[in-house]
């Protein structure tokens, strides 16, 4: 069965599997191997071929083999010495995946038991793929920062219940373009989803000992390889089918890429890739007494190990995976998980060094979103506002401050204006964007919106660690009653919660992000740290209350209004810079309800828990007024006049059910009374009316 390749010269670049009409030409990184052994496989998974390279250039090994066809299955075996102590851990009995695999023959799970010994039985393969997909003409969207709304979806638990999507399709690339999720996406006014981790991972060994499974994904190991546990057969052709699809209803896709640690883990963790082929060179290590301890694995992750995005070669894979989701999947942006450690030189944070850099001169990803995760658990890990001007930065003093603030903490109301606007503490104004914060109440890394306003402790007993995983400070509050209740009084408090922490979130300067679910009522029985749950703790349950109607009209309402309106998408003041000094200025005003413009005495009150925002955003003509009030009583708000021959509309009211009927009709046009724990928001309409949403 052999004859049929044929090993021949070859040429040292791309890396990769690269077919032609003929065969194809391999080539793979591999420093310090005395042997690099290429495998073939039919479609069973039967080797068939077992070819040694003959050609090296420096750190490379290449040849092209005859006959090679698309969909061809293949893998590596390396040789070379195991000296531990030097960080070289060469095992020809392990089969390795190539790291620029673009797609795998099936999942990568683990399992203990065929890992033993040759591992060729527990490895998918990579295949040599070829892929002619028609994108029919659709293009990206490609929104402006200004009218994007981001939404954090997981490919499975988005549709795993979705009454609407046939079931074969639920829980796939092709369930999450299926017209009536689009139809829920448009609906909702969503730009721009933003998907959890696609790449091709693998559960822990610990997980699968507990019978459990990573089921978010942040583990991942061929940074270009969609994961086939989401596709029904190929996974390739039906993630671009959801991409081009999700393009043509005008919806960016995001990815949420995992370059930080792989699934191979730190010491003792199993060779996949990039171990067996260059441990030294891929990932991180400790400083021992005279150089690298490489019985330590840098770990500033979490998980392990550390990805050494700052060796030329790892950065080069990263830059190449970047590349190839843009120009052959047309993704539209990354969100790049804990990418301090991607920043580091040295170990050091550089927001200049070599991965930053490296993506500002990229004439491709130069021009796509790129979101960062502005922190790492390693030394100064934190870095929120100093990232480089083209990056967006996942804000989480905008969480906690908006938590905080709606649940009656005292001493936030300054903070909960300068969030309001965009957060210029954090991103200056004369040298960040006003839409640099990335705005969020919830990450799927924490607790849901529901669960926030129902629950103030972690309940992760079934994450089977004692409940000790997961975040303990989560600023929530369950008003009464840790969990469900029937209680009428506390539901509706809670409703009202929710509704004031939505409406803060899209009346905010900054991009809104949305967690898939949140616009419905979903919960997760108070886990705040949902990673190993694939089941109905995590996804998205379709099936909805009155109460979650109520909430999902509301949401669609706000962002509405927040397309509708420049005031709440760019204000540009007369201090603010980055876009030079304007003709027309934006002008926001803050006032006490009593109607006096607040002091510093006002803002710096420790029991302060109520103002009023007027924004004149006047080359738009829109004039709005915002009341919040976070105590726990209503307050008579004296308002400023609207000017000219207009007056003050109600636009939303977070107390209502419906948000369309003023709860003032007995009192003068310049005093509303707004109720405890709630929001109203008013615009200055002429006396005739205005459409407001």
């Amino acid at each position: 069965m052999t004859d049929r390749y044929i090993l021949l010269p070859g040429r040292d670049t791309p890396f990769g599997a690269d077919l032609d009409a003929s065969g194809c030409n391999f080539v793979v990184w591999a420093p310090d191997a005395e042997r690099v052994e290429l495998c073939l496989f039919d479609s069973k998974e039967q080797e068939v071929a077992r070819l040694r390279f003959r050609e090296r250039r420096g750190h490379l090994w290449y040849g092209y083999v005859q006959g090679v066809i698309p969909g061809t299955l293949y893998g590596y075996r390396v040789h070379g010495p195991n000296a531990p102590e030097q960080g070289l851990i060469f095992d020809p009995q392990k089969l390795l995946l190539d790291p620029y695999a673009k797609a795998l023959s099936r999942k990568l799970e683990w399992n203990d038991e065929l890992y033993q010994g040759d591992s060729q039985q527990m490895m998918p393969k990579a295949i040599a793929w070829e892929d002619e997909f028609d994108w029919q003409g659709v293009s990206s969207p490609r929104h402006t920062d200004a009218n994007t709304v981001l939404y954090e979806v997981h490919v499975k638990g988005f549709t795993q219940l979705h009454p609407e999507v046939p079931e074969q399709l639920r829980g796939t690339y092709l369930g999450l373009c299926q017209p009536a999720v689009i139809r829920h996406l448009q609906e909702l006014g969503i730009t721009s989803v933003q998907l959890m981790p696609v790449a091709s991972f693998m559960s822990e060994p610990r997980l699968i000992q507990l019978g459990l499974k990573n089921y978010w994904g942040y583990n991942s190991l061929c940074f270009m390889a969609p994961d086939p546990r989401y596709a029904v057969k190929h996974a390739v052709t039906e993630f671009k089918t959801m991409v081009r699809e999700l393009h043509r209803a005008g919806i960016e896709v995001i990815l949420d890429v995992v370059f930080n640690h792989t699934a191979e883990g730190g010491q003792g963790g199993p060779l996949l890739s990039y171990k067996g082929l260059d441990n030294r060179s891929y990932y991180c290590f400790d400083n021992g007494g005279f150089g690298p301890d490489f019985s330590r694995y840098s770990n500033m992750t979490g998980c392990g190990n550390t990805f050494n995005v700052d060796h030329p070669n790892a950065l080069r894979l990263v830059m190449d995976s970047l590349r190839y989701w843009v120009t052959e999947m047309h993704v539209d942006g990354f969100r790049f998980d804990l990418a301090v450690s991607l920043a580091r030189e040295g170990g050091e944070f550089d927001p200049y060094g070599g991965f930053c850099k490296a993506l500002i001169q990229d004439p491709v990803l130069r021009n796509v979103k790129l979101i960062s995760e502005p922190w790492d658990i390693g030394p100064f890990g934190y870095r929120l506002g100093q990232f480089p001007t083209q990056w967006r930065e996942l804000n989480d003093r905008y969480r906690d401050t908006v938590r905080s603030f709606w649940r009656g903490d005292m001493g936030r109301m300054a903070e909960f204006a300068t969030r309001l606007l965009g957060s210029r503490d954090i991103f200056p104004k004369s040298l960040r964007v006003i839409h640099s914060s990335i705005n969020f109440i919830c990450y799927h890394d924490g607790f849901t919106l529901e669960d926030t306003v129902s629950y103030e402790q972690r309940h992760n007993q079934a994450n089977s660690e004692e409940n000790r995983d997961g975040h303990g400070h989560n600023l929530s509050k369950n008003y009464g009653i840790e969990g469900p209740t029937r209680d009428p009084k506390i539901c509706r408090l809670r409703v009202q919660q929710k509704r004031n922490m939505l409406a803060t979130l899209f009346l905010s300067q900054g991009i809104p992000h949305l967690l898939a679910g949140d616009e419905m009522g979903r919960t997760q029985l108070g886990n705040n740290n949902a990673y190993c749950q694939d089941n109905r703790i995590s996804w998205v349950n379709w099936q909805l209350s009155e109460e979650d109607e109520g909430i999902l009209a509301f949401v669609k309402q706000m962002i509405r209004i927040r397309k509708s309106a420049a005031a709440f998408t760019e204000l540009h003041l007369a201090d603010d810079l980055y876009f030079g000094v304007r003709r027309h200025a934006d002008v926001v005003r803050w006032y006490h309800p009593d109607g006096n413009e607040l002091t510093d005495s006002d803002w710096n009150a420790p029991s302060a828990q109520a103002l009023v925002m007027e924004i004149v955003a006047a080359e738009n003509q829109e004039h709005w007024l915002v009341l919040f009030n976070a105590s726990g009583y209503a307050i008579h708000f004296s308002l400023p006049e609207p000017g000219g021959k207009t007056c003050w509309t109600l636009a939303a009211d977070t107390a209502l059910q419906d948000g369309k009927h003023l709860l003032t009709d007995d009192f003068p046009q310049l005093v509303a009374v707004c109720s405890a724990h709630a929001m109203k928001l008013l615009r200055a309409c002429p006396l005739g009316g205005c459409d407001i949403n």
